[in-house]
């Protein structure tokens, strides 16, 4: 990892814009708290991804966050060519100084080079391959498959710069790491599914109460048998509602906790966000 933000740090001087892809369901707990220092003074773009699985309107207040800031946004799914082609604007509006510059010193048409940076998981191949609309960039839904640098030439204004997604060595906040086990940029082979999955539970209890006793039909579920564990009360009424039993109808929880985090990483439970701007604030204050 040390090498890699050195490699970026040196990228840095040929680059003029640098694009930040973060996962629209948790912006800031998938943000590399690096960036900010490695990017200086460069001109910023967030693309808020996978806008498509995250709740509309928490996106939107994530969406004045980051302008409030001072950064460009785009609010994206990086699978939509319609959406990534809307970035071409946004990409010259943050790097107008830039062409303004070129255009005073007779340098006309000089593509905008930019740096793609983005943790592991959080879509950054696709958003090129999309971009790039052809396979550019090697693609994977595990952490880790983007090995290396590499250069991808577009159209004659767009020369971008791929770049490993990175994870700092250590979370200040567990809560942090908890939600990205939970979108998958942490390998599940070193997590307790059951618990992850029993976190995930509390998590949309508190956020979007009744959603999951809605989406599997929960009509009975024994609170009585785990006083203060709700969650895992929760997570027996699934196993019983979807069969995951094991001889002697002896609950599987492992089986029951993969289905839920399956069903809400791949969007069945709905448009969820795990994290809002009042979250932090609170913190703040």
């Amino acid at each position: 990892m040390t090498k890699a933000k050195r490699q970026m740090q040196e990228d840095m001087k040929l680059i003029d814009l640098v694009i930040e892809l973060l996962d629209a369901r948790i912006p800031l707990s998938s943000r590399n708290p690096d960036i900010d220092s490695i990017a200086g003074s460069k001109s910023r773009l967030v693309l808020l991804n996978k806008a498509d699985m995250a709740d509309g309107a928490v996106t939107e207040q994530w969406e004045a966050y980051f302008k409030n800031q001072g950064l460009h946004v785009c609010v994206i799914n990086s699978k939509n060519p319609a959406d990534v082609k809307k970035i071409n604007a946004e990409v010259q509006k943050a790097c107008a100084a830039k062409i303004e510059r070129d255009k005073r010193r007779g340098i006309k048409n000089r593509p905008v080079r930019a740096m793609v940076v983005g943790i592991p998981n959080v879509g950054k191949s696709t958003f090129i391959n999309t971009y790039a609309r052809k396979a550019a960039a090697k693609t994977g839904n595990k952490p880790g498959v983007t090995k290396g640098k590499q250069w991808i030439r577009l159209s004659g204004s767009l020369e971008l710069l791929d770049t490993p997604g990175i994870l700092w060595p250590k979370f200040e906040d567990q809560s942090v790491g908890l939600k990205l086990a939970l979108i998958g940029s942490i390998k599940d082979e070193i997590m307790n599914i059951e618990e992850l999955s029993m976190e995930l539970i509390k998590m949309l209890d508190e956020r979007y109460p009744g959603l999951l006793k809605e989406y599997y039909g929960l009509e009975t579920i024994d609170y009585d048998k785990y006083p203060g564990k709700p969650e895992v009360a929760e997570l027996e009424a699934v196993a019983l509602v979807r069969g995951a039993l094991m001889k002697g109808s002896e609950i599987d929880y492992l089986k029951a906790a993969n289905i839920i985090l399956e069903n809400f990483r791949n969007a069945k439970l709905g448009k969820i966000s795990l994290e809002s701007p009042a979250d932090y604030e609170a913190a703040d204050n």
